[in-house]
């Protein structure tokens, strides 16, 4: 039962830490004046499109910003070649 019990551990950890990072890349928009904006951002919790959503939906709107879509998800691999579009709003929100 030790035996179970220490190996049942070591796999919770190890799943813990082999979760990859996950970023969504997004649209948003203020009005008058209109403008818009590509941002890449960091999605806590589950790596889907709707995670980014529900939680874009909760920080732009504190600076103005409407979110008008989620591009899609993605994980490290695909980071850094975002970085020079995001400008600004690379990893902001």
């Amino acid at each position: 039962m030790k035996t179970f019990s220490f190996s049942f551990l070591i796999f919770c950890l190890t799943a813990t830490f082999a979760q990859a990072a996950c970023y969504a890349d997004y649209k948003a928009k203020q009005d008058d004046p209109l403008r818009l904006h590509y941002g890449v951002t960091e999605v806590r919790g589950d790596c889907s499109v709707g995670s980014a959503e529900a939680q874009l939906r909760d920080s732009l709107p504190r600076d103005g910003w409407q979110l008008l879509n989620v591009l899609g998800v993605f994980d490290d691999t695909g980071l850094e070649e975002r970085r020079d579009s995001a400008g600004e709003f690379y990893l902001r929100y």
